[in-house]
This record gives C-alpha cells, structure tokens and sequence, in this order.
C-alpha cells in the first residue's frame, strides 16, 4: 500500500488572519462606482436565459467530444458529436427533436446515454420525470429506451459503466414491480438483459460494484430496530457482512465510498468515527479492521474519494470556500497544477478526460464567469469549447467573499457575502439562507446573487447551525430549531454586516428556495422584525406536512425527519408584519405546491400585504425552471425589492 498522511489544515492559521482583513477589503472594494450599472430588464433578460452549453465529455479514447449545446433562449438542448482532431468539422446533431435533452455520458466510444426530460400528465396530476435513451454517436442508429413500454415507465440508474466490458452496464432497476429495486446487466447494443442481484427488504438499494462489475455494497431499512443498515461482502463471496448501522439517535456520517484498487477487500470509508469531521478509513473486510484516520481536516468534512473510470483511487476532496483536492496521482497533481498555472483567479476542474489523459476537457468558473469550457490536447493545444452563459459579461457580476461572523450565542459561522461592483455600502442586503437545511452552499457562481447584486443589492449566505459540511456538532445544532436558532443565525449575518458598515439597516430582506423559503416565510412574522420585506419560493409553510415530501431517499425519510420540529409558519400568518412574495411551481413534488397555497390563502383572509406568483408545469429544482418562469419570477422579485423594501 502507498503511504498516506492525515492531512492537517495547513493554512487555517493563516486563513484567521485573512478573515480580520477581509472586510476591509471588501470595503475598498465594494465602494468603487466605475463599473456601469446594469438595468433590472436588461438584468432579467440576461440571466433567465438557459445555459448556452450544459455538459462537454470527451470518449474514452479521446477521440470524439459530446457538447449539450441550447439552441434556444429556453435551452432546447441537443447532442453535437465533434471530432477532436478536428474541432471546426461539421458536427453530428443528436436528439433535438426528438426529447428534452438534460445530459449525456459515454458508456463506451462509440455509445452515448442520453438524460432528457418529460413531462407525464395522469388526470389532474403533472409530474416531471427523468429518463434515459442509448445511441450510436454517428447518429445512424437508433434509439434505445430501456425497460420502457405505453403501459409503464420504469425510473433506472446506470450505476456502472463496466468499462472493462465496453458492450454492457449495470443498471439498477424495480424489474418485477415490486417497488424494490434490482440490479442487472444490459447490452448497450441490444437492451437484452440478465439479473444479477434481486433486491430485498433487507438490502434495498445503495449498490455498488468493484472494478470488475462484482455487486460488493448495499443499504437497507432495519425496521426491528430503527436503522439504516450498510452492508458489504468479501471478493467472491456471496455472504455480506453488515458494516455499520445508522440511527436517527446516533445518526453519524458513514458512507462506503469505493474499493481501493490495491486490495479488493477493502473499502474506502468516509466517516466521522468518533471525530467531529469526517475523514477518510480503510475498512478491512477480512481482518473487520479499521485503518487509522488517513485523511482529515479540523474546520470540515471530507467531499471524498477521487477515482478514475477503473476504480484507481487518484486522492480525496473537501470544500472550504470552494472545493479543492488533495492528491495521491502524481500524474494528476501535475497536470492540476499545470492547468491552475493557465488560469490564474479561476475555479478550474477537469470535468472529463480521455484514458490516456491526452485529451482534456478544462470547465473555469468564477464569481465573474459563469463558467467557459476548454479542450487540452496532448497537454499543448488548447481549444475553447464556449462560454456557459455568453450573454452575462463580465462587468454586470460581483466578487464574493468567505467571512466568518459569531452568532448572539456565540457560535462561529461561516457566510458568503456577494458585494456589489456598482453603488457604496451600506448596501440594501438580502440574506439568501440555503435549501436542505442539510446542505451548504459553494458559491462559485451563482445566478441568483449575482442577478440581486447587479442591482446594487449586497447578499449574505449564511451557512447556518443545521448546515452540513462543518462537522456533526454545526449539523446536529440545527435538530428541532427550525425557525428558532437557526433563524436567529440567519438575522445575525445581517446585523453582522450592518455592524461592520455595509449593510442599511432600514433595507434589509430575506429570500430564500426550499428550506431558504421556509426561513422567509418565517422572517415574515418575526417579532422585533429586521426586514422590510421577503420573498418564499417554494417554501415549506406547514411543518406537520413536510414528511411526504421525504421520499428522495431513506436517509432522509429516517434520519431527517425527527429532527424537524420548531415553528410552522402556516400556524402563525396572523403574526405577518412585513410584505411577503410568495413563489412556487405548480407541479412542485418535493414541496408541494399546497404549503404556499395555504398560506396564501390565510393571508388574503387577513388582508396581509402579499402578491402570489404561480409557475406553470414548474417543479421544485432549478432544471425545471425554464426561461419563462425565470423571467417572470426575476421581474417579481426585483420589482418586490424596488417596491416593497424600497431598495
């Protein structure tokens, strides 16, 4: 086995200092008046038009490039095949009229899986689902939907592209209807398939196969004793061994994370195992031995491991301000670095490759660039690809900054702050609070608050108790306080930031999507209320409700929902002191629509200050949110500002 380390934060003393000098900084910066101020309609125009490019992926012999390119305002994606050796060749256009294109993979170098969307309409209920068709790259083939008839749409996941095994996948898959999912392996080329693993009520998902396509992980629901129960088995083995059991008592990050390519019979495990963070194991299943720690960090959880096509484990992940790396490839630190080198101040990933590693395919990002793909051939030709979003220039978006601000108890929190390129603080600030709550956010780029800060609008992402990524006590901190603590977290960002001079303290709002509509319809009627105004999308209203809306995946169903307890804005319309704009799609399934439309109504029965925007055959995730209903709610949003907050 090659050595390891347990990586030690190397720069948090440094980065304390920075974070006494930061806002400083940011107020030289934010004060300057020299970038032109951007209209709100050209702003609305600007950012509600789709992606430009939505994927690029090179074949695994480097041989051809697979582009998601928009050919409307509204998307409309279709698949260009592009030769490599050639990038100006006409290229092969691939599935535009045929489906609603969403993405692509390469299952071998000549197959492609295509990703698209639909919209299914049964009586008086529309939902959006997503599917999956395979062809040929010269577009001379046909098209091939698998486990698909008039009468049933089966959902399936291509867990494994096999690609030592170039004619076939393994797909996971309800094959006999019984509402528990199976795994079998499909010809790519005929759709025939054979099953391999029948799922059962004791290991019902979470599969995962090792390099040679062998069936080693699985997760279950344990109903006699309340546990999502981890399962794995030795190489050629047919017995599994149960790893590990989670609770909603315990509830402790644990994850097989892939096996190493050096010893088939150990699993990489990203846990916390007794550690606040997470950090990275070997897990021994013939010794049922744990490795010691073999890579953590103090301030954060571990992302994971990085692996190439054939299981190789190239080093791990995590994600301060942004995400970042740490490797073991030798090969693949030099050629990062040497890309970082071209693009200096930009977020730079390698968002696909050949398997000789002569071709590359370069995504930037920053604050102030959507994203620009690249292709690097031989590591000596660079060719771009496009900009994601060419209608945003560079002069309308705003830097971000990472601070750190304490809360009224205490407690250290992290934030993103976008300052705006135009105006002088104190700024009008929103607070932007995330979804989840178990998430975080990483703010590379992001539309919503560079759209609010092209209008001289500062906004403050708070990652609040509750948040992941910041270890098991900020996570836990958040367990039945919704619209308690981490709603006091939320209003101590702002008055954080008017503290410091940046922020008016008589043009404050909050806004927010999922759970951030949530926090917004509970700024709505807070005692003492910071705000002039907030805006709801797609907010959770009723808490007693929420638990149909877990059904993404047991982890959440099991462990989130004991901990959602706290305020249940429905409850409390009577308490509204502020203007409220209430948002929501109308074919929202993960919120469903019902949580807006009753609070709604309560409001109109109290004559509240309130306007109510319905998006037609929207759901809940941004992807379903086409240019339309983005014109339409940013045009809302900024006028609710202008109007109601009176920014």
């Amino acid at each position: 086995m090659r050595p390891f380390i347990y990586f030690e934060e190397k720069v948090k003393q440094v980065m304390k200092k920075v974070f006494h000098l930061i806002l400083t900084a940011a107020l030289l910066c934010g004060t300057s008046t020299q970038a032109l101020a951007t209209s709100a309609e050209e702003a609305v125009e600007a950012f509600s038009i789709l992606p430009m490019i939505r994927s690029v992926s090179v074949s695994p012999d480097g041989k051809q490039l697979a582009i998601v390119r928009a050919s409307t305002k509204n998307g409309d994606y279709y698949i260009e095949i592009r030769q490599t050796k050639d990038l100006s060749k006409e290229p092969v256009k691939l599935g535009a009229s045929k489906m609603l294109v969403s993405g692509v993979s390469w299952l071998n170098n000549e197959k492609i899986s295509v990703s698209f969307r639909q919209i299914l309409r049964d009586g008086a209920r529309s939902y959006w689902v997503n599917q999956f068709a395979i062809t040929d790259t010269d577009g001379k083939g046909g098209w091939l939907v698998p486990f698909q008839s008039k009468k049933n749409i089966r959902g399936y996941n291509i867990i494994d592209s096999l690609p030592n095994n170039p004619d076939e996948v393994l797909v996971e898959v309800d094959i006999n209807n019984n509402f528990i999912p199976d795994v079998v392996r499909m010809n790519i080329k005929t759709g025939r398939t054979k099953t391999i693993m029948r799922g059962n009520t004791k290991r019902s998902g979470g599969f995962s196969a090792d390099a040679d396509g062998e069936i080693r992980t699985a997760t279950g629901w344990n109903a006699s004793e309340g546990t999502i129960d981890l399962f794995a088995r030795k190489k050629g083995d047919e017995n599994w061994q149960l790893i590990f059991q989670n609770s909603p008592k315990d509830r402790e990050n644990f994850d097989f994370v892939g096996f190493n390519d050096e010893n088939p019979n150990e699993i990489w495990v990203n846990a916390n195992r007794g550690e606040n963070t997470t950090g990275i194991y070997l897990y021994n299943l013939e010794t049922k031995q744990y490795s010691d720690r073999l890579f953590g960090l103090e301030s954060v959880d571990v992302g994971g491991v990085m692996f190439d096509r054939f299981g190789k484990s190239l080093g791990f992940s995590y994600t301060t301000k942004q995400p970042k790396r740490y490797f073991l490839d030798a090969e693949m630190k030099s050629i990062y670095q040497g890309i970082e080198d071209l693009f200096k101040g930009e977020f730079v990933s390698i968002s696909s490759y050949s398997d000789d590693l002569n071709q590359l395919v370069i995504r930037t990002a920053s604050a102030k660039n959507p994203g620009t793909y690249y292709l690097l051939s031989y590591q000596q030709k660079l060719n771009k690809i496009g900009d994601v979003s060419p209608q945003i220039k560079p002069e309308m978006l705003s830097n971000v900054k990472y601070i750190s601000y304490k809360t009224r108890d205490g407690l250290k929190q992290k934030a993103y702050v976008t300052l705006p390129s135009t105006g002088k603080a104190p700024y009008p600030t929103v607070v932007m609070p995330h979804g989840g709550p178990w998430s975080r956010d990483v703010n590379i780029y992001d539309e919503w608050t560079q759209l609010l800060a092209s209008q001289g609008i500062m906004v403050i992402q708070p990652q609040f108790r509750g948040s992941e990524g910041y270890g098991m006590k900020h996570w836990k901190d958040g367990d039945k306080e919704w619209g308690l603590k981490m709603q006091d977290d939320m209003d101590d960002s702002a008055l954080y930031l008017v503290k410091k001079g940046l922020a008016d303290k008589d043009k404050l709002a909050m806004f927010g999507w999922s759970y951030g509509g949530y926090s917004a319809f509970v700024a709505s009627l807070r005692d003492n209320n910071i705000y002039q105004c907030s805006i709801a999308g797609a907010g959770v209203s009723n808490l007693d409700r929420i638990n149909s809306t877990l059904n993404e995946s047991r982890f959440l169903r099991e462990l989130q929902r004991p901990t959602i307890e706290g305020i249940s804005p429905v409850n409390h319309v009577d308490k509204v002191n502020i203007p409220i704009l209430v948002v929501h799609g109308d074919i929202d399934i993960r919120v469903p629509v019902k949580h807006s439309r009753e609070f709604v109504a309560k409001l109109e029965k109290l004559n509240k200050d309130h306007k109510y925007v319905e998006l037609k055959d929207a759901d809940h995730f941004s992807d379903t949110l086409f240019y339309d209903h983005k014109k339409e709610f940013y045009g809302e949003m900024l006028s609710w500002f202008t109007n109601k907050c009176n920014f």
